[in-house]
């Protein structure tokens, strides 16, 4: 049996795990992110800390098929950043440097696209080809998988759902510099947001006035106990993700939408909010699409790094 390594790198800490080419998670740990003079110690601090478990687990370089690499920005040709703000990183060929020093093959992608990996791989898009992955939490993620293979794109924007404009006329600025970006509303941030925004713009009668302080689960939970005006937040929400989904629908075409992150947490009720309009913003078999819950939680990125190292593309 041969074994893969997966490699999540995040702005605080550096997840990796160790897995049998069949997908059995045999070991996970995490070592930090040590930013320092533009984060050149982290490929080296990953390679030591792959070479220690090894040796730990007896594996030569024969055993190991290679090892794959989730990173925070655009990838191309599966190995080169273009730039990882998060991490210090400018141009840094991720791929090539980390496998001069290990010895084995390295594939490199954005890190919301591992994740997608991870749950076609063993997670809740197994049963599937194609699954396009919306992760939404402090920001919105996404990642695409079209017959088994990563839509990057020709300079590795490629999935940026979280970027897609579902509201023209909002001048609210994004993070990224655009305007009516869907992580404006869909991210656990947004949807804080957009709910005190209409806090004071109504005088319904609601508990979330009772809380000094209101989180995105404050809102669900309410919505799920009949609060009206909590369920009308949820409902404009999976509006917004609806019209997202239906053009994603139309692009590519997926079998399932997976929805990871905090926000998913939800469970049922944002499944379905967002049922409730999916089929209004597309047409025909795609009306037919299905909505999951992401399974994998926070190793979703190292399942679907090394399952890079078992695909094609």
């Amino acid at each position: 049996m041969k074994h893969l390594y997966g490699i999540d790198v995040g702005g605080t800490t550096v997840k990796i795990g160790l897995f049998s080419e069949d997908g059995k998670l045999i070991e996970k740990w995490e070592i930090p992110t040590r930013k320092e003079e533009n984060g050149k110690y982290i490929l080296a601090d990953i390679a030591a800390s792959i070479k220690e478990n090894s040796e730990k687990h007896n594996l030569s370089k024969d055993d190991i098929l290679g090892v794959g690499v989730g990173v925070p920005g655009a990838v191309l040709e599966f190995t080169k950043v273009n730039e990882c703000v998060n991490l210090g990183w400018g141009s840094v060929n991720v791929g090539e440097e980390l496998s001069k020093l290990l010895g084995y093959p390295v594939k490199v992608t954005n890190d919301a696209n591992v994740a997608a990996l991870g749950e076609l791989w063993t997670g809740a898009a197994a049963d599937y080809e194609s699954a396009v992955m919306v992760t939404l939490g402090t920001g919105v993620g996404g990642g695409i998988i079209v017959d088994g293979h990563i839509i990057n794109g020709s300079r590795g924007y490629g999935g940026e759902i979280g970027h897609m404009t579902v509201d023209p006329c909002d001048d609210r600025v994004c993070n990224c510099g655009k305007t009516g970006c869907l992580e404006l509303y869909a991210s656990a941030t947004g949807i804080v947001f957009e709910t005190k925004k209409a806090l004071k713009n109504s005088e319904e009668a609601t508990a979330l006035r009772d809380l000094s302080e209101i989180t995105a689960k404050d809102i669900f939970d309410l919505a799920k106990e009949g609060d009206a005006f909590a369920n009308e937040q949820v409902d404009a929400l999976g509006q917004k993700l609806a019209l997202a989904f239906g053009n994603i629908a139309l692009t590519v075409d997926p079998e399932v939408f997976v929805i990871g992150g905090g926000v998913s947490r939800a469970g049922q009720i944002l499944l379905d909010a967002i049922a409730k309009y999916y089929k209004k913003y597309t047409f025909g078999k795609a009306q037919d699409g299905k909505f999951v819950l992401a399974t994998l939680g926070n190793d979703a990125g190292i399942y679907g790094a090394a399952s890079l190292m078992l695909s094609e593309s």
